[in-house]
């Protein structure tokens, strides 16, 4: 049963990940916190694991045969993220679970009350 929930639950999230573009973390830390009980960190490291190459390979490259990819913009995020990533893991590490969980919620509200209020 849980292999089915969670295959369900990752096709739903790629669904939404290429439509609005969001990334899928935000909605894959969720479930697996609430829906399957992990702890904050092993979510996080979950998410990491489950959105690497395969899955921004696949979105992106439908949008780049549109023409809605910058190649140079993306690649030097990449660089970066790869960087920043690194030490946020290393961060988070020694950060308590409470304390993630609320950066992580106030991140979401944040961005999304930033998108609903913009005009």
């Amino acid at each position: 049963m849980t292999a089915i929930l969670v295959l369900g639950i990752g096709l739903l999230i790629g669904v939404v990940s290429g439509l609005v573009g969001v990334g899928g973390g935000a909605l894959i830390v969720p479930f697996l916190v609430w829906g399957l009980g992990f702890s904050q960190h092993r979510a996080q490291g979950t998410s990491l694991v489950a959105l690497l190459l395969p899955v921004g390979a696949l979105a992106c490259w439908e949008y780049y045969k549109a023409g809605n990819v910058d190649l140079k913009v993306g690649f030097m995020l990449a660089a970066m993220l790869a960087v920043g990533s690194y030490f946020g893991a290393m961060i988070a590490q020694h950060t308590s679970a409470l304390v993630l969980r609320r950066c992580f919620a106030a991140l979401l509200v944040f961005t999304a009350a930033r998108l609903f209020f913009k005009s």
